[in-house]
């Protein structure tokens, strides 16, 4: 199920908390849980409905500007029915936390276990170390680019990263990716000593869904963080080339989230 970003941030405020879609089926069912951007969603209640019978209220806690685009929305396939999905935030993602713990020596042989089993059901061969000692030396390196470096397809290889992350390995940037904690101290297990690394950021890290465009553009001035945009104007971020209205749009939206502005929205 897509949910637009800021509709996300709405649903984590507690602002919004219903969605309507048309589906043949239903696509998702009371109890499920999904990961995204701002952490997990859960759908709390879901219902079949006829779009007469919607209202104002429908309209307004599914974000919609009024319930005339609501229902012109639903407008479309109209073949199939129509569903009033409810939705609740359900906390962070849980595998931040899980990226952040380093583990110690019972659960690296658990790990490594882990690790040993993915090798041996690919059909590309050992992929899991190579994996992990390719991101961690190419930090925030683009995906095809380090597919590309390893031979292998881009989309073979970032659904491997994904089953990394899925070990809270790695961490997907708005461009490429970097160890975790965990990763590192999983890599480093297999080194005859712990790998120097440049220090990690302090701060949040760019939302991804700026887009890669914006994330180089920020970057270029030595902006890495959420907590750095704040020093910057929109009219700052709109001249620089790669950031456009969404990307100040969705910059906005985090910094909200945090209780923070962009400076010229500081007054």
């Amino acid at each position: 199920m897509m949910i637009r970003p800021a509709e996300l941030a709405a649903i984590k405020a507690g602002t919004l908390d219903l969605a309507f879609r048309r589906w043949a089926k239903p696509r998702v069912v009371v109890g499920t849980r999904m990961r995204t951007g701002v952490g997990v969603i859960e759908v709390t209640s879901l219902d079949q409905v006829s779009v007469s019978s919607l209202r104002a209220d429908d309209a307004r806690r599914a974000g919609a500007p009024s319930l005339g685009a609501l229902k012109k929305a639903l407008s479309a396939r109209s073949e199939d029915p129509a569903w009033r999905i409810g939705l609740a935030y359900a906390g962070p993602d849980p595998r931040e936390a899980l990226r952040a713990a380093v583990p110690d020596a019972d659960e690296i042989a658990t790990i490594t276990a882990r690790l040993d089993r993915l090798d041996a059901a690919s059909s590309y061969g050992a992929w899991t170390r190579e994996t992990l000692d390719l991101i961690d030396l190419n930090p925030t390196v683009r995906a095809p680019d380090l597919a590309a470096r390893v031979g292998r397809e881009t989309a073979d290889f970032k659904k491997d990263v994904r089953k990394l992350k899925e070990l809270g390995l790695t961490e997907s940037l708005a461009i490429g990716y970097l160890l975790s904690p965990r990763g590192e101290a999983v890599v480093d297990t297999g080194l005859p000593a712990p790998r120097e690394r440049t220090p990690r950021e302090i701060g949040t890290p760019l939302p991804r869904n700026i887009g890669a465009p914006a994330t180089r553009a920020l970057r270029e001035v030595g902006v890495t963080t959420l907590e750095q945009v704040v020093d910057h104007s929109a009219a700052d971020l709109a001249a620089m080339h790669g950031v456009g209205p969404i990307a100040i749009s969705r910059l906005r939206e985090a910094l909200a989230e945090r209780g923070s502005r962009l400076a010229d929205d500081q007054a």
